[in-house]
């Protein structure tokens, strides 16, 4: 597979793993990139999109080659109780520049793969790295189920459960309140009728969040995604959580697809796709060390994602690409020792990728004390006011509002209520501060 020595191996054909690897090949550093599937995005899941920003330092105007499938121009917001909803959307201008796009991962990995090896990127696919190789405390290379291939980095980007980072000691066994699973189906429909069922024009697409419903009394949230002429729909959800239902994920997204909110955007089609993932969510208390004497770790190994706002792929090829730029100093000046390697973490910190993460912890961990009121109470009483907002009957409005107060009252108490709204103020604070 290699007949000369490599500056650096990559571990994992993602977002991260590949966006490292084209950095370091654009420097003139001779890279192996490793995947164990039989092609980059066979293994990989999401929901998704892919954010433009940071998707362009990588790929420069990628959205005029790349199999990308809408741009997102409509963000929609359900809040669902059991039959009813309350739904808010923005919509951004049309000629603003591009955000976010949907893609199909296998297929764009693929893509992005191709492009790597274009740029000098040696590949390996089918190749399962089994251990890292250590000399003196540094890692020196990897060991496969073939033989062992040497380097003076290597940058690990294989996923969740980073099995390789957990051997060195970066990482300690995952928490399932540090993990989320994520399950999607694929649903097709011709392309007009998304377009007609969501009021989309050209290849402009809607992203929407879901909130309660049938995910109620859980620490998760539904997505809806469109395609080009498909319908991505899901949803996360704290593995903790999750061992406490009796319901299996797929019995609940089938709950999810049948909400009378829900069930006509994706009436009558095809399911082509069936998969679950699991995702690291235990946001900037679960970011582990980031480097050792010869070796970081970007991506999901290194549990960057912004669960909130559904961000992934985007601060995973940050991290791959401030990796790379830390490698390449290092190669330059001929030390991968940690000191040398730390320089990635002062970038990481200095980057969005960990300011972002650290913005929500304090109002995360508020949330998750407050699960029931702020996923699913809330959203129930917000559906209900508008019931009796919208609805005309022989009830006195003024006797109807009253009602709705006092329910509230005897349903939460005084106190109760205060400390919801404590709460959400403390919470609103620790995003400010």
């Amino acid at each position: 597979m290699v007949n000369s020595k490599i500056d650096v191996i990559v571990v994992g054909g993602g977002c991260a793993g590949i966006s490292a690897s084209i950095v370091l090949a654009r420097a003139g550093k001779k890279v192996l990139l490793v995947e164990r599937g039989d092609f980059s995005g066979s293994k990989n899941v999401f929901g998704g999109t892919i954010y433009a920003r940071q998707t362009a330092e990588i790929f420069p105007k990628f959205w005029e080659t790349a199999p990308v499938e809408r741009e997102i121009k409509e963000h929609k917001f359900f809040l669902l109780s059991e039959n009813n909803s309350f739904e808010a959307s923005y919509k951004e201008d049309k000629e603003t520049e591009h955000n976010c796009y949907t893609v199909n991962r296998a297929k764009w990995d693929r893509w992005a793969c191709e492009k790597a090896q274009k740029e000098g990127v040696l590949f390996a696919p089918k190749t399962l790295v089994k251990a890292l190789v250590k000399q003196n405390n540094k890692v020196i290379g990897i060991e496969t189920e073939y033989e062992k291939y040497y380097a003076d980095i290597v940058i690990l980007a294989d996923g969740v459960n980073s099995l390789l980072a957990k051997s060195i000691g970066l990482r300690e066994e995952i928490k399932p309140s540090d993990v989320a699973l994520s399950v999607k189906e694929v649903i097709k429909l011709p392309r007009n009728v998304i377009e007609e069922r969501f009021h989309l024009e050209n290849s402009f697409g809607t992203a929407c969040r879901i909130i309660s419903g049938p995910l109620k009394n859980m620490f998760a949230m539904g997505f809806m995604y469109t395609n080009l002429d498909s319908i991505s729909i899901g949803f996360g959800v704290s593995v903790k959580d999750l061992k406490n239902r009796d319901k299996k994920p797929y019995e609940i997204l089938e709950e999810l697809k049948a909400h009378p909110t829900i069930a006509p955007y994706i009436k009558g089609g095809e399911l082509v796709e069936y998969n679950a993932h699991l995702i690291p969510e235990g946001g900037f208390k679960a970011i582990p060390k980031l480097y050792s004497d010869g070796v970081m770790i970007v991506g999901d190994a290194a549990m960057f994602v912004n669960s909130l706002h559904f961000e992934g792929t985007n601060l995973a090829m940050l991290s791959g690409k401030l990796a790379a730029e830390t490698a390449i100093g290092a190669i330059d000046k001929k030390d991968f020792s940690a000191l040398c390697l730390s320089e990635y973490e002062r970038k990481i910190k200095s980057s969005i990728v960990y300011k972002d993460l650290k913005t929500y912890s304090k109002p995360m961990k508020i949330a998750e004390k407050n699960l029931e009121f702020l996923l699913t109470y809330a959203p129930y009483k917000i559906c209900k006011f508008f019931e009796i907002f919208t609805t005309a009957d022989n009830r006195p409005k003024r006797n109807k509002y009253r009602k709705f107060i006092k329910d509230a009252i005897r349903e939460r108490g005084v106190f109760g209520l205060i400390k919801a709204m404590w709460c959400l103020f403390r919470m609103g604070i620790g995003i400010i501060k």
